[in-house]
């Protein structure tokens, strides 16, 4: 029986947690086939691990779990070198990236199949296929290509979480020990990354999920995820725990229970949530989770104009109103709401395009004043392909379009486009992008991240008073003298690179 390859591209310079997506597959085929993984954030030379196994001719698939930015740059380069040197191996892709840009993905001609979405049944379905050389096309949740044309499987209804098999953290502590998944960051010594849930149930328009998940959600029982904490907390040592879903804080009821179980663990935790569902949450269940360690939360502001927020199609009933009176009310718990802006969507005219940017910079500045511990991460507006929103018919009309080529994306500009610091789109001008730019390096020099750990009292006070007349008279223009100091003592950017 052939053996599985699972690739989990280089996605962190420094830092790197445990690869939850590429072990959620090798969870649903532990037992079925043989595997093994490969960390490009591990490997000093990722590639030549990859071509060890492939060498020995036990391997015929090979799984890429793809996000856009950073992973594209092994992901690309690595597929197609092994599509040259293994010809014989099929080539199975999936990720955000994947499932929302699948038809150049397969276009490039050297992925086999993208996994659309979740890949617990999918996948091992697909390799029992391959194997036994039965029909794949009733598979749901795949895409793949037949006589030039991208065929697209029916999306399969989310699956209860609890029912999933455990991952399988002691056979990837015999390949890569977990101790060194477990970093030091602004949460703890030895934060540990988790996934509770899957999906969100709301439909934002410049939202990557979106597409994939359908306004769908399911989560693991609070018990199930104690559970699981505790046994890495008690095999390892984890202090911290970072959940990484796209929405930990659907359920009220989940989210008090879970902080019930964990309280007398003395864990630190943080998770993403939306304002206006956990604006609905009692006194006593927010004091219930700083109680429990929750220090801080993400929470996707988006804009404090409600005009936009409508066309963002962000559901519930989030208004700037009320992203200013949360931000208040949350600092009575001592919880750090952690605040994303994502400035310069599509406008009709250039003069509209910069009035916007504007609003937000000063409605950004008005949260600050309000708590001054909120967290504030900006974005450039990237297009999504949400296909039949408002939003990206907007963006189409404007004549923006994709890569056709795969190879593409791992340009610079495109990188950028990734990362959501150059849109690459039509209606905004240079200027406009250097006016978010500089004002985000002054916004974080006189109100710098608590989360950069490596900022001490004699730093955060030299750059807050560099900054300080530049923020204050809203001076925003060539801020060389800020960019000196952070990149001299390397200032962590949040919306990048995490905690």
């Amino acid at each position: 029986m052939n053996k599985i390859l699972l690739f989990n591209p280089r996605s962190a310079n420094n830092k790197f947690r445990i690869p939850n997506s590429i072990l959620n597959i090798a969870a649903s085929v532990d037992g079925l086939f043989d595997w093994t993984i490969v960390d490009g954030n591990r490997e000093q030379d990722p590639f030549l691990k990859i071509k060890e196994y492939l060498n020995t001719g036990e391997y015929k698939y090979v799984g890429f779990t793809v996000m856009p930015g950073p992973q594209l740059r092994q992901a690309i380069p690595y597929a197609k070198a092994i599509r040259e040197a293994y010809p014989g191996t099929i080539m199975i892709w999936g990720g955000y990236f994947a499932s929302n840009q699948y038809k150049v993905v397969l276009d490039s001609g050297y992925v086999d199949f993208v996994i659309n979405g979740p890949g617990d049944r999918a996948f091992p379905r697909l390799i029992t296929a391959l194997e036994n050389n039965t029909p794949y096309e009733l598979i749901k949740n795949l895409i793949y290509k037949i006589d030039g044309h991208c065929i697209k499987t029916t999306k399969e209804d989310l699956i209860e979480q609890d029912t999933l098999p455990a991952l399988p953290y002691n056979k990837l502590d015999s390949i890569y020990p977990i101790d060194r998944y477990l970093g030091k960051t602004y949460l703890g010594k030895k934060t540990f990354a988790y996934h509770s849930s899957i999906g969100c149930p709301f439909t934002c328009s410049f939202c990557a999920v979106v597409p994939i998940y359908e306004a769908k959600w399911k989560a693991k029982s609070a018990r199930s995820v104690y559970e699981d904490v505790k046994y890495i907390k008690d095999k390892w040592g984890a202090d911290a725990i970072e959940f990484h879903d796209n929405n930990f804080f659907v359920s009220e009821k989940r989210t008090a229970e879970f902080a019930r179980l964990i309280r007398n663990e003395n864990m630190v935790w943080w998770g993403e949530g939306r304002i206006d569902t956990i604006d609905k949450y009692s006194d006593d269940t927010l004091k219930l989770m700083r109680e429990s360690g929750c220090k801080m939360i993400f929470f996707g502001a988006e804009t404090g104009n409600d005009e936009i927020l409508k066309k963002m199609d962000k559901g519930g009933r989030q208004t700037g109103a009320q992203i200013k009176q949360f931000a208040a009310r949350i600092r009575k718990f001592d919880i750090i709401p952690e605040y994303s802006f994502v400035l310069g969507t599509p406008a009709e005219t250039p003069e509209k395009a910069l009035q916007q940017i504007d609003f937000d910079i000063n409605f950004i500045k008005e949260i600050k004043a309000i708590n001054p511990d909120t967290e504030i991460v900006i974005y450039t507006y990237s297009p999504v392909p949400t296909e039949g929103s408002e939003l990206y018919k907007d963006v189409l009309s404007t004549g923006f379009r994709f890569p056709d080529k795969l190879e593409d994306w791992i340009s610079p500009q495109w990188e950028k486009f990734d990362l959501r610091k150059n849109p690459l789109t039509p209606w905004l001008t240079p200027a406009m992008i250097d006016k978010i730019r500089d004002f985000e390096t002054v916004l974080n020099g006189y109100h710098p991240t608590v989360t950069d750990i490596r900022m001490n009292t004699v730093r955060r006070k030299t750059i807050q008073a560099v900054a300080a007349i530049r923020y204050k008279i809203n001076l925003y223009k060539y801020p060389y003298e800020i960019k000196l100091l952070q990149k001299l003592w390397r200032y962590r950017q949040p919306e990048i690179q995490g905690f």
